[in-house]
């Protein structure tokens, strides 16, 4: 079976840089998280208004069922993100 070569592609400003300035919500290891998206380095995010999310409730839902406010700054190690997107149920 012959191979065909991948092709990479990178695209400026994607993934978490595309949603700097944005509400997100942040899975990670052991939590979620929800906060406006203010800062990326090397090694973590910054989140302004954070919020824990224990129960997130139905994602067709207008508010997450119980979200708890953690600082009006935090950061999260990038190592321990699964996944994030654009959330406003804060």
């Amino acid at each position: 079976m012959k191979m065909q070569p991948i092709k990479v592609v990178e695209v400026e400003n994607e993934g978490l840089l595309s949603l700097l300035g944005e509400e997100v919500l942040v899975m990670c290891s052991n939590y979620f998280y929800g906060g406006k998206l203010v800062g990326i380095n090397d090694t973590c995010i910054k989140l302004e208004n954070a919020h824990v999310v224990y129960e997130t409730g139905p994602f067709t839902g207008e508010k997450y069922k119980d979200a708890q406010k953690v600082g009006d700054e935090y950061y999260i190690q990038l190592a321990a993100i699964e996944s994030f997107g654009k959330s406003s149920k804060l």
